[in-house]
């Protein structure tokens, strides 16, 4: 089972590797202006907030996740490549918001069906399909980048739709999951079973903590490079730089993630990676000094793939089996997506305003995590006695 699960994440991350760095300049390069360019990027943000948590909906209804994420892993591969022939602003608007409706739901939907084959630990842990995801990731960044040198953009575009198109098919060598018919959840109406999610306490805490610590993320994303670069650190380094806060990410899902969870519990877990993420940015703001960029480039694998961890251990402990990818569609749209989105909106005059000091603002929204991720912690172990108590 591990193999497949490895196959499946290998490609789909491949995938996004191929395409997610270069899809700008490609619209750049077919004569698309910075504003229209805006306008593709913002109207595929909304259409995978929306889209998301729908296709989550429906493979909870209808126990069809593992045929939602084929067909969804297809139309995507059809919309990467219909990029190729796409020319003037509206086809290539049109196009970018069917890649977007097809992408919305695929790593949600793909992290359901592993979580379920590895819910007893026996099989495989989810962090090992999760890590090799994002190798797949850097090493089909590195291709593209081989491939945009060598033979163009458009060489990249469609080795990006291919990989889309492998995944559909790696799809269906993984197990389908467990039948949502047998999970009340799976029964409610479509917007019934969103309402159950916000009503549970626990879940609500996920998508805050979530929203804090990964969203506090984006004035790093936006712009550390511009600071580094005004620093005199130059570009080669700069990619090193960033090479090694990936490593500890893939190293934390493959290796330290797991056992860090093991033994401390998820919700200390959160904890942790919210105090290493004002850590990080307390430093970022103060200092551009090489020693201490490298020694806070680890913390990522704490502020990043830590969290994304424990939140999907909450998820499948607080959240019934038969609303489990609504649940994470949802994390992934409005826990992770929507805040980072705003929060990079922010950082943009946050930036411009206090420079390096804005970081000060990512440091105080993940402190503000601290004492919501260890509320999660007493809500399960609360949950866990009333467990005990009825059997």
């Amino acid at each position: 089972m591990l193999p497949r699960f490895l196959l499946l994440y290998g490609l789909l991350y491949a995938a996004y590797g191929c395409l997610s760095p270069i899809l700008p300049n490609f619209l750049a390069a077919r004569g698309l202006s910075a504003r229209e360019i805006s306008v593709v990027l913002a109207g595929a943000l909304l259409v995978r907030l929306a889209a998301g948590p729908l296709a989550g909906r429906i493979a909870d209804q209808r126990g069809t996740g593992r045929g939602i994420l084929a067909a969804a892993a297809a139309l995507a591969g059809f919309a990467a490549l219909a990029h190729l022939p796409g020319q003037g602003f509206s086809v290539l608007l049109a196009v970018g918001l069917v890649y977007a409706l097809a992408t919305a739901p695929l790593a949600p939907l793909a992290d359901a069906l592993a979580l379920v084959a590895a819910e007893d630990g026996r099989a495989f842990q989810y962090g090992w399909v999760r890590g090799a995801g994002a190798a797949a990731f850097i090493g089909a960044a590195s291709l593209a980048g081989w491939l945009v040198a060598g033979h163009g953009l458009s060489a990249a575009v469609a080795a990006g739709g291919a990989l889309f198109g492998a995944t559909a098919f790696a799809t269906r060598l993984v197990p389908a999951g467990a039948p949502a018919e047998v999970d009340a959840g799976a029964s409610e109406g479509l917007w019934q079973g969103f309402s159950t999610l916000f009503r549970n306490a626990a879940y609500r805490r996920i998508l805050l903590v979530a929203a804090l610590v990964v969203g506090a993320h984006a004035m790093h994303d936006a712009f550390t490079m511009i600071l580094w670069r005004e620093a005199g650190i130059g570009a080669g380094l700069a990619g090193l730089l960033w090479s090694e806060a990936v490593a500890a990410e893939v190293l934390v899902f493959l290796v330290a993630g797991p056992w860090l969870i093991e033994r401390l519990g998820p919700g200390p877990c959160l904890a942790l990676a919210a105090g290493a993420g004002a850590l990080r940015w307390a430093v970022t703001a103060q200092t551009v000094a090489l020693p201490a960029i490298v020694a806070i480039q680890l913390l990522h694998g704490l502020t990043f793939a830590l969290l994304h961890l424990a939140c999907l251990d909450l998820i499948a402990a607080n959240v019934a089996p038969g609303l489990r990818a609504t649940a994470l569609t949802l994390y992934g749209s409005l826990g992770v997506g929507l805040a980072t989105a705003l929060l990079t909106l922010a950082s943009g005059s946050l930036y411009a305003t206090f420079g390096a000091r804005a970081f000060w603002v990512m440091a105080v929204l993940s402190l503000a995590a601290l004492p919501v991720s260890l509320s999660l912690r007493a809500q399960r172990s609360a949950q866990a006695r009333g467990s005990t108590e009825r059997r």
